[in-house]
């Protein structure tokens, strides 16, 4: 359903490929997706034309106009089109691009497959109630497709066969379903037998007898048919009436993500890298959706122009750049805003002729769900997509935060570290402080988020030195005056491992101004000349 553009190489710079999506509500509908020409978007660039093999295999409109057809050679396309630029064909490139399509279907429909010819078919009749009808069906994968930069085109009908016929003879800005079997094998009719691939072998011979259409050949007696051109024209026709079945082998997304794309000439500074990196970034989303999943990293490569000192030194052929997420998102958006911060930075050894994107794995999660009111979890994400801004305009090595320690003594519970090199683990799991936990704990389910961390039941800032306070018949004094002791005592006893053994007795404590204080004494009656109150923090 979707024609896809993709860049050719650099010395001609000319687009590829298309795709068409067909669906039916009726009983056994399919969607299909075929490739047809995708070079109009680059008419603006003049006549632009893929050789393969020294023959035309696909033009633009504006060499359309100047009479350059598929499957001329390249010496009669020149002498109509003296100015055209050409660029060779690459199967390969063009998979990329239509797997990328697949991808995104995958997110509608489980059941995608490949067709000849470069055509993707998808299966949504199972999705049509879930998506809210065809028509929005529709209009949701538009919108998925759009960000890929390919032409849509879509067709409707109720067999794979006859879709993928119907996207390539089919005008129509919109999918037209015809009602009823009668309509259905009208339609099938009239497509011409050029556009049936069993065909292909045969359309000499068929056009000499005057068979130019399906219901031409159906009208003929099937033994003869058969024994001339052999079964596989007549079965397509049965395949697309409906009448023989047509299983087909449904897609697997792969394990992980690799990505190149040659761009459309050199790239000197990070916008012009941003534009080809854009496309990956798409490709890359549509693949962890097509997985049901989120990402949480990836490596961008920037392949340099050969240079006399980068055959010297290989290393220097290529620049990566690690991206890590501190909370796995699937929003392009997000990805390409810190991506973009990254290049701004990095000075270029070279210019840059090629990228490639690779993510090695994702995490499995549900799609975000819509809110009317944002919750604790959403203003969670904001939290950690302003980490990775700081990290990605900084660099995480200009970036700290305390890092929880499993230790009991609150001045060693926590440990400066970089940013970006350790996540924020889960509340309750190894290495939690037992001190920023409530005293009944939380559940081992709880998130690292900030908004989902449980109530603290101990103050955040704690003093550089735990200050002495006065000690009057056993109550402790601050400037002279008592304080109440409101709850506690929550004893701490640890550190015989380590020679800083430690037994506290910790109170929450109220001045005459009812600023709350966390007070401590020692668990052992103080000696003469000891101090018997420590003020350790104060809860903000």
């Amino acid at each position: 359903m979707t024609a896809p553009h993709h860049a050719v190489d650099r010395r001609s710079p000319a687009g590829v490929v298309a795709g068409i999506l067909r669906r039916h509500a009726g009983a056994g509908a399919a969607a299909r997706a075929e490739v047809v020409d995708g070079l109009d978007e680059v008419d603006a660039l003049g006549p632009v034309a893929l050789i393969e093999r020294h023959r035309i295999v696909a033009v633009n409109a504006a060499a359309r106009d100047c009479g350059v057809r598929p499957g001329q050679k390249r010496a009669t396309a020149l002498a109509l089109a003296p100015h055209a630029r050409l660029g060779e064909a690459d199967p390969a490139r063009d998979e990329a691009a239509l797997m990328a399509v697949a991808h995104v279907l995958m997110g509608f429909t489980p059941a995608v497959s490949f067709g000849g010819d470069h055509v993707v078919l998808a299966e949504v009749q199972a999705s049509l109630r879930y998506f809210g009808g065809l028509p929005r069906l529709l209009q949701r994968l538009r919108t998925e497709l759009a960000p890929l930069g390919h032409a849509l085109r879509v067709a409707c009908a109720p067999t794979a066969q006859g879709a993928q016929w119907m996207a390539l003879v089919s005008d129509q800005a919109e999918p037209a379903c015809t009602p009823g079997k009668a309509g259905w094998r009208a339609r099938v009719g009239a497509v011409p037998v050029a556009r049936m691939a069993a065909a292909a072998p045969h359309l000499p011979a068929l056009e000499a007898l005057g068979l130019a259409t399906a219901a031409h050949l159906w009208k003929q007696p099937r033994a003869g048919l058969v024994r001339r051109f052999g079964a596989e024209l007549l079965a397509d026709i049965d395949r697309a009436l409906g009448d023989q079945p047509d299983p087909r082998t449904a897609l697997q997304p792969a394990p992980t993500f690799d990505s190149r794309l040659e761009l459309f000439m050199r790239a000197d500074d990070s916008a012009a890298l941003l534009t080809g990196a854009a496309v990956l970034l798409n490709r890359l989303t549509a693949w962890a959706t097509a997985h049901h999943g989120l990402v949480g990293g990836f490596e961008l490569r920037l392949h340099h122009e050969s240079t006399r000192k980068m055959r010297d030194d290989p290393a220097s052929r290529s620049t990566v750049l690690e991206i890590g997420l501190g909370e796995p998102v699937a929003d392009t958006a997000h990805l390409h805003s810190l991506l973009r911060e990254r290049l701004q930075r990095l000075p270029l050894a070279a210019s840059v002729i090629e990228l490639s994107l690779h993510c090695r794995s994702i995490t499995p999660g549900a799609p975000p769900n819509a809110e009317l009111f944002p919750s604790a979890a959403s203003v969670g994400k904001g939290w950690h997509r302003l980490l990775e801004r700081f990290e990605a305009r900084l660099g995480a090595h200009n970036i700290q935060r305390l890092q929880p320690v499993a230790d009991h003594r609150p001045e060693l519970a926590t440990a400066v570290c970089q940013g970006g090199d350790v996540a924020p683990p889960r509340a309750g799991a190894p290495g939690t402080p037992l001190n920023l936990a409530a005293p009944d704990g939380p559940s081992s389910t709880t998130s690292g988020d900030p908004s989902h961390w449980p109530r603290l039941k101990r103050p955040v800032w704690l003093l550089r030195e735990p200050q002495p306070l006065r000690d009057e018949g056993g109550t402790p004094l601050l400037s002279g005056k008592p304080l109440w002791l409101v709850a506690g005592p929550e004893r701490i006893e640890a550190g015989w491992w380590d020679g800083g053994y430690s037994a506290r007795d910790y109170f929450i404590a109220q001045d005459t101004e009812g600023a709350l204080l966390w007070v401590y004494r020692f668990r052992h009656a103080p000696q003469v000349g000891e101090v018997g109150w420590y003020l350790q923090g104060k809860f903000g």
